[in-house]
This record gives structure tokens, C-alpha cells and sequence, in this order.
């Protein structure tokens, strides 16, 4: 059995009232000595401050903050998957960018479902926003968080709701931009290889691939759907290639998806990459960066998101009953050595 500890030897958070003890001053003093413009005599505001790094206090923040300007400045990032590779890079950007004007970040990784239980914890928190990146948002979570005031911004998707802001990228036009490059190259059997059919980015993306392959007075040779990942694009792209061998250019729905097509197509069916097979992605992730990689794609920008989403979230914020705003950033053809 584990050893019993008794419980005055367990370790507690040192509080104010700790220090103030051990200064030989009051609670108020202690408080005083830590807020900005409060009064407090010098001498002892420098006793305070020297007992408190002695014991290691910090003064709570969260309550500070709420007691004065009405905010904890948590803000709640509910993101998608993590092993898709652009929803990964893009939470390391707003959390950067959160941190930089004062937030404090809590994320909740959702994968394709956001549980209840996890939806109902984060929003027992004192919440300033919280952001919906990616992965499917179920009607309720959005009710909840507008009864609750709590401003509400979407990336990935728009919610068309009074109080809540959007910020996507022009799927569509992403997609027509894909077409028309791979058309500029020769190609003319073109398949497409999608992602999670349920999502708002895919059905987009397939909606912009088949209007454009149409306009040019194409059809389309086959479609598949994947699930966003690396393996996802590899089993889809092995099937798709193997079964459609005049395929001559693949269009997939993310870079992930289509790395693990350029993979499939290389290492194992003897297509050379952009010889007799082209392969434009969606989204410009590092990788697609890389020299040994240099995937052609339709770039998502993170950073022109991230700064949208950062706009949006300072005007809801000094203003909770403004119209709600919708951005559509644009995308871009990025030609490297895939296509």
C-alpha cells in the first residue's frame, strides 16, 4: 500500500495570508504591494516583496484579473486532430499570438468529435473567448457557449450566428486553382482525392475541383475519400491508382493526404513524380517546404488566419454586441516540383 503522508507534512500553495504572516503586515498590504498604482509604503512594499520570493508566492492572477478589469484572460482553443499537420502548426501560431497580447491559452484537442464532458469542463472556466478551429462543432456547443456570452470565433468554417465570427479560407477558389494549373501542365485525367466527407473544408474543396474540372469540359476520373492524414492519402491514392492507371494528376484535399500519395505513387507503383503523375495538396504546410519534398499546393495561410482570428477576437471583445464579421482569406497556387 502506498505510505500515508500526514496532512500537515503535504505541500499547500503559499498564499497571501502566508506572507502576510510572515512580513508581519495585513492580507490588504499583500494585496496592495502587488497591484499596479495601489498605495503602500515603500520600506514595507519592499519587505513584502522579499518575504514573498523567500516563500515562493505568486499572487493568483486569475482572480486579480477578474476583480479588476472583469477578465481571466483564458481564452479556449478547441482544435482539431493533431495529427493533421496544418492543424498542429496553426494552434502553435495562436498560441504564440495569445500569449504575446496577454492571454492565457487552454486547449482542448477534439479530434472528429468534441465529448460533452470535455465541452462542459472548459466552459466551467471564466472564459474571455474561446476559438473553434477545425473538426466538426456540434450545434449545442455553439448554443451553450451563446448563452453563456461567451464571444466565439470559428476557423476552418463559417457559422452564420449573431454574435459569432468566421474566418475560412476560400475553399473554392483554392480548389480552381489547383485545376487550372495542373490543365496549364497538360493534365486531363485528373481524380480528386478527399478528405472527411462530413467536414465543411471538403465538401468546399470537392464543390471548387468539380465546378472548375467542369468549366474546363472535363470530368473527373474518379474520386475517393481519405481522412486528412498521411496513411489516409497512401490506402486512398494505392486504390485510386491502382484501379484508374491513366490517371495523369491528383488533387488532394490536404498535404498530408497528398505526401502520402507521392509516396505511393513513387515507392510502390513505379509512377515518376511529375513525369507521368502530378500531385498538387491543399494548405502549404512546412513539410510541403522541404527540398526532398517540394509538393505543389494551394496555400491556407496560417498567419494571415491567425492575424484575422486575433482581429476578430479584439473586437468582439471591446465590443460584445457588434455584428457578427466574416473573413475569407485568399489562397494561393504555390508551384513547386509536384505538378
Amino acid at each position: 500500500m502506498p505510505r500515508q503522508v500526514p496532512v500537515s507534512l503535504r505541500p499547500h500553495r503559499i498564499t497571501a495570508a502566508d506572507v502576510a504572516r510572515k512580513a508581519g503586515v495585513s492580507r490588504s498590504a499583500v494585496s496592495r504591494a502587488f497591484t499596479e498604482g495601489a498605495y503602500v509604503d515603500k520600506e514595507k512594499r519592499a519587505r513584502i516583496l522579499k518575504v514573498a520570493a523567500d516563500l515562493g508566492y505568486r499572487p493568483n492572477a486569475l482572480a486579480a484579473g477578474l476583480q479588476g478589469k472583469g477578465r481571466s484572460n483564458l481564452v479556449a482553443i478547441v482544435t482539431g486532430d493533431l495529427v493533421n499537420h496544418y492543424d498542429g502548426e496553426i494552434l502553435a501560431r495562436m498560441v504564440r499570438q495569445l500569449t504575446a497580447i496577454g492571454k492565457w491559452p487552454v486547449v482542448l484537442n477534439a479530434g472528429d468529435e468534441i465529448p460533452d464532458a470535455d465541452v462542459s469542463g472548459v466552459l466551467g472556466f471564466p472564459l474571455d473567448a474561446m476559438i473553434l478551429r477545425g473538426g466538426s462543432v456540434p450545434d449545442d456547443v455553439v448554443e451553450h457557449c451563446a448563452k453563456l456570452k461567451i464571444p466565439l470565433i470559428v476557423s476552418g468554417r463559417i457559422l452564420d450566428r449573431p454574435g459569432i465570427d468566421s474566418v475560412c479560407c476560400d475553399n473554392e477558389r483554392g480548389s480552381a486553382l489547383a485545376v487550372e494549373a495542373l490543365i496549364a501542365r497538360g493534365r486531363r485525367r485528373i481524380a480528386y482525392l478527399g478528405g472527411q466527407a462530413d467536414l465543411t473544408s471538403d465538401r468546399e474543396r470537392r464543390k471548387g475541383f468539380l465546378d472548375a474540372v467542369q468549366a474546363a469540359g472535363l470530368s473527373p476520373v474518379a474520386q475517393a475519400d481519405g481522412d486528412y492524414s498521411f496513411d489516409g492519402g497512401l490506402a486512398s491514392a494505392r486504390a485510386l491508382l491502382t484501379a484508374h492507371p491513366e490517371i495523369d494528376a491528383l488533387f488532394c484535399a490536404n498535404d498530408a493526404m497528398a505526401l502520402g500519395a507521392q509516396a505511393v505513387a513513387t515507392c510502390e507503383l513505379g509512377r515518376t513524380v511529375p513525369e507521368s503523375l502530378s500531385i498538387v495538396g491543399f494548405d502549404d504546410i512546412a513539410m510541403a517546404r522541404w527540398p526532398t519534398i517540394a509538393l505543389s499546393t494551394i496555400r491556407n495561410d496560417m498567419d494571415m488566419t491567425v492575424t484575422q482570428i486575433m482581429r476578430l477576437l479584439a473586437a468582439r471583445l471591446d465590443d460584445p454586441d457588434a455584428p457578427p464579421q466574416t473573413v475569407r482569406t485568399e489562397p494561393e497556387f504555390i508551384a513547386r516540383g509536384t505538378h
